[in-house]
């Protein structure tokens, strides 16, 4: 057991590793080429940032796999299974879609046909939903022609959910690495656990899309030097999806009530993956939620589902009052809390102490959205060791300043603030929108 583990771990680190130090050329290489457009009233950052950061996590992503087929263990899943080189060749082509949208822009229905055409690819290849078991029914074989569709529903689904959320720095790839790491422990317990081989696939996706989010968040942390843009935020969405499109529509239940023991077992043990979509949708639940929320509110105002605007739940902690590193934290607590509550509660769902620190937890976060003017103080003697904003002391010989005003000098925004379009200059790029026409450049800043 320990072995896999640590291939597991390689190509977890070689992929972020080649993900983070890939990162800074395609930065100076998505400058040179442009790849930054104007910042709208609706965006959240100060100033032009690169784009294009999806080029690298493409490499990592092809690092992870190249890596992960030379190990001894792992070499098996390229073996028996085609579903390493699906995702590949759907990852290739919705990436390579998106470096052209960061570029010069995409229709949004232009956008959408290339993500179904990319779940089709892979469907061709065998990375598809085969079956459903339902409750009280049991294992529901699905046609052809059943399978495609609900597999492209579900890979366009989660595309756009991830893409809708990368609205703050950090954002996307921190939902989606907590994510990920949930859906790697319940993965790797279907196949090590109970020895199902059809498990295996998704236990390597879920560590290669680690590697690639870990790789590229250093760089994507508040203040960014670089975003994804839709080229990297399409790339995650997908390796997500077919990850849940592996481990809940190929295990077969009537094998894990072999594996587990007998029915009662099995039953504890597939309670996530009686709907196959549930456990995917625990996963992402904050972005399928805010994807949702988007297309109901610009619905009803008579917009477009696909016409961007300044309403996603990112922007609403904005507005009542938490700062940008703030906000992102409160978004990372709700995922990781969905994500591993489903996974542990599919682990031992007969435990009241996994519900009830679920709810308790839950109740935790209610509290954090509530106070987005605290501030907590540490002691005057430990005040070197923390940023400024949580001091007791003012920041200069002046008045003491605000906490809140603390929080936009440090670069969040205020939910009032109106600003008019900056032209993209050297230092970059909105994640999603028009792209700029403007066509000098400017010094970039020091501190880049």
């Amino acid at each position: 057991m320990g072995q896999p583990v640590r291939e597991y771990l390689l190509t977890l680190c070689v992929t972020a590793a080649v993900t983070y130090l890939l990162t800074g050329p395609v930065r100076k290489f998505a400058i040179a080429a442009g790849a930054m457009p104007e910042i709208r009233a609706r965006d959240v950052h100060r100033e032009p940032t690169p784009r294009l950061g999806g080029i690298a996590m493409f490499g990592g992503l092809c690092a992870g796999l190249l890596v992960a087929s030379h190990l001894t263990n792992l070499k098996s899943v390229f073996e028996n299974s085609d579903e390493p080189r699906a995702l590949l060749s759907g990852a290739a082509l919705i990436w390579l879609l998106g470096v052209l949208d960061d570029k010069w822009g995409v229709d949004a229905l232009v956008k959408l046909g290339g993500q179904m055409i990319a779940a089709g690819v892979m469907v061709l290849q065998g990375l598809t939903i085969l079956w459903i078991p339902i409750p009280g029914v049991g294992t529901v074989s699905l046609t052809p022609m059943q399978g495609t569709l609900l597999t492209v529903a579900l890979v366009v689904i989660t595309i756009n959910a991830v893409n809708f959320v990368d609205g703050l720095d950090g954002l996307a790839s921190g939902m989606v690495c907590i994510a990920a790491a949930a859906f790697f422990m319940y993965a790797y317990r279907m196949w090590f656990g109970y020895g199902i081989e059809a498990a295996a696939p998704a236990t390597l996706f879920s560590v290669v899309l680690m590697g690639m989010c870990l790789g590229f968040l250093p760089h994507n942390m508040h203040p960014a030097r670089i975003f994804m843009g839709d080229s990297g935020s399409m790339l995650i969405g997908l390796v997500m999806a077919a990850g849940a499109v592996s481990v809940t529509g190929q295990v077969d239940p009537d094998l894990l009530n072999v594996k587990a023991g007998g029915l009662r077992e099995a039953t504890h043990a597939m309670v996530p993956v009686y709907i196959p979509l549930l456990l995917p949708l625990t996963v992402i639940a904050v972005p399928v939620a805010d994807l949702i929320l988007a297309i109901v509110r610009r619905t009803w105002k008579g917009q477009s589902p696909f016409a961007a605007d300044r309403g996603h739940l990112h922007h609403r902690l904005l507005e009542i009052g938490h700062s940008h590193s703030r906000a992102v934290l409160i978004m990372y607590f709700w995922s990781a809390l969905i994500a591993f509550g489903a996974v542990a509660y599919s682990a031992n769902n007969a435990s009241m102490w996994i519900v009830l620190g679920i709810v308790l937890l839950s109740a935790v976060g209610l509290v954090l959205l509530l106070l987005p003017r605290f501030t907590p103080r540490t002691p005057r003697w430990a005040e070197w060791m923390v940023p400024p904003r949580y001091r007791r002391v003012s920041r200069a010989t002046g008045p003491e300043v605000p906490a809140a005003e603390w929080d936009e000098e440090e670069g969040g925004v205020g939910p009032q603030e109106e600003r008019e379009p900056v032209p993209a200059g050297i230092n970059g790029a909105t994640a999603i929108g028009d792209r700029s026409r403007f066509v000098e450049h400017r010094r970039a800043d020091s501190h880049h």
